[in-house]
């Protein structure tokens, strides 16, 4: 964190400001009525594969995941490296379950896994409690998007310039209406084609990041061996406790359970052409997950360069901890100009999945809060209203986070939304494969499944996920998420014999066996 660059920051604001033309320009393409929740939230469901796979790629592998990865790398070690098996698990979820939603949600009209919700189970209640879960487990994750950008901004020293040290967060102002802005006009095309160009720059950083940094290190193997030997390996397990090894396979499962439940994967998944577009990403996706696993070794990269001893680094350090690690690597090792298209691939990053997040946020809030409860007789355009203002609610709570509060708490509480976002898997993803369970059951499971699941968590200072139980004197380890969700499963599966029992007659469901099948 120094003075401004001045290559560096000519070439982040070309870039940076041609995307944000292009997001506003993206209400032309493939021409819709901007005025209808299904052509703003999702865009016509008209995206074939190609593109789909960059709003998706886009959407889950966001700006904060390409700083905290190998911030989390450049300080724990090994650790880190879960979130790469975990994108790679995931993808066959996605192939054989939430292909099913797609097909359904075509069927039925269905905008939100919450939609989904309501017509398999005839329950405002029980869609209620997702709508709630997923809007709460989003906002702090938008907030991280705005931390990741708020990180790149301090590297590049723009706050050092004249006029922009008088108000303190000006850049990041500006990056936040520019998101407002075409968000609103454009909805999600603009993140569609937007997405298209971050991924450009992404892969173009990456493929010189695991070639040029290595060669000015000396290479791979002198990487690796300036690495703490205890940071390599997990610890092993024994009789007593199962060890580091379980918790991360924990952490990996309950990861890929919740992948696409957060309302942005779906609304990305939801907007696909065909269920054919869906099952082919998941075979295209793991792609990302290849470049996310060399992103990752950015953090021990910048162990082997010793960034955080560098001159003028020791700010930005301060500040925002082992996140800034990847941005100080690359003004280590990288000239000032490829610099500038290494922070805009970060702050594109950024603006494309936060601005997917807000759209889920709104489409969300409006079909399953807003018409359900407050105006069931709402005009479709009214819906759509609700939704774009929404959006933009969600996005100005989220730079709240970022600007009213300390970042550590968006971290914490995106660690709480990972938790709660776990306890709709059996109102959603079971109920795409069984409805055997009944609502009032899945209701009063996803109610002990968030509170357990926030205590363990509230017991751990909030500062880790991982939550030791102890089970016949065998210490185990286990992501939080994981063990609610067991305990959310098993109250819905115990209270679901005795409601079905005392059922009168069938429960209403609006979706039939064909609806689920590809069409």
């Amino acid at each position: 964190m120094g003075h401004a660059d001045p290559v560096t920051l000519t070439v982040f604001l070309l870039l940076f400001a041609g995307v944000a033309g292009l997001g506003l320009l993206a209400a032309r393409w493939r021409r819709g009525d901007l005025s209808q929740l299904i052509e703003w939230g999702l865009g016509g469901r008209r995206f074939g594969t190609w593109i789909t796979w960059f709003l998706l790629g886009g959407d889950l592998y966001t700006a904060y995941t390409f700083v905290a990865v190998p911030a989390l790398m450049f300080g724990a070690g090994a650790t880190g490296f879960f979130a790469i098996p975990y994108g790679m698990l995931a993808y066959p979820l996605l192939f054989v379950g939430f292909s099913r939603l797609w097909s359904v949600a075509r069927r039925h009209g269905y905008i939100t896994a919450a939609d989904f919700v309501r017509g398999r189970f005839g329950s405002k209640s029980l869609a209620l409690a997702v709508a709630i879960t997923g809007i709460a487990a989003t906002i702090p994750y938008i907030a991280l998007q705005l931390f990741g950008l708020q990180v790149v901004i301090a590297a590049l020293g723009i706050q050092t310039l004249p006029g922009f040290s008088a108000i303190p967060n000006l850049p990041l102002l500006i990056a936040f209406v520019v998101l407002a802005l075409y968000t609103y006009a454009s909805g999600l095309r603009g993140t569609a084609l937007i997405a298209i160009v971050k991924d450009v720059l992404i892969y173009s950083t990456v493929i010189a990041a695991v070639v040029v940094i290595p060669i000015e290190l000396g290479g791979y193997a002198k990487i690796f061996a300036s690495i703490d030997p205890k940071k390599l390996l997990l610890a092993r397990g024994d009789a007593h406790n199962l060890g580091a090894g379980f918790a991360y396979s924990s952490l990996a499962l309950g990861s890929v359970l919740a992948l696409f439940l957060y309302p942005h994967a779906t609304t990305g998944m939801l907007s696909s052409s065909s269920r054919r577009a869906v099952e082919r990403n998941s075979i295209l996706l793991p792609i990302y997950s290849f470049a996310l696993a060399l992103v990752a070794l950015l953090g021990f990269m910048a162990v082997a360069a010793a960034v955080k001893t560098m001159p003028g680094y020791a700010a930005g350090f301060d500040r925002f901890g082992n996140n800034f690690a990847v941005p100080a690597l690359f003004l280590t090792m990288f000239p000032p100009w490829f610099a500038g298209v290494a922070f805009a691939a970060i702050g594109i990053g950024a603006l494309v999945p936060a601005a997917i997040m807000s759209i889920a946020c709104g489409s969300l809030f409006s079909r399953n809060i807003y018409r359900d409860f407050i105006n069931p007789d709402c005009t479709p355009r009214r819906e759509a209203q609700v939704a774009k203002f929404i959006a933009f609610a969600a996005k100005l709570g989220a730079l709240f986070f970022v600007l009213a509060l300390k970042s550590s708490y968006a971290i914490e509480l995106q660690l709480l939304g990972g938790i709660w976002i776990c306890q709709t898997v059996p109102a959603v993803l079971v109920a795409l494969f069984t409805r055997v369970l009944h609502p009032i059951a899945l209701l009063i499971g996803w109610a002990c499944g968030i509170g357990a699941g926030t205590a363990m968590a509230w017991s751990l200072g909030l500062k880790s996920s991982i939550y030791v139980l102890h089970v016949f004197g065998v210490a185990i380890p286990c992501y939080a998420a994981l063990s609610a969700l067991a305990l959310n499963l098993g109250v819905a599966v115990l209270l679901s014999i005795p409601f079905n029992a005392l059922s009168r007659g069938p429960r209403a469901d609006e979706t039939m066996a064909s609806d689920y099948i590809a069409l």
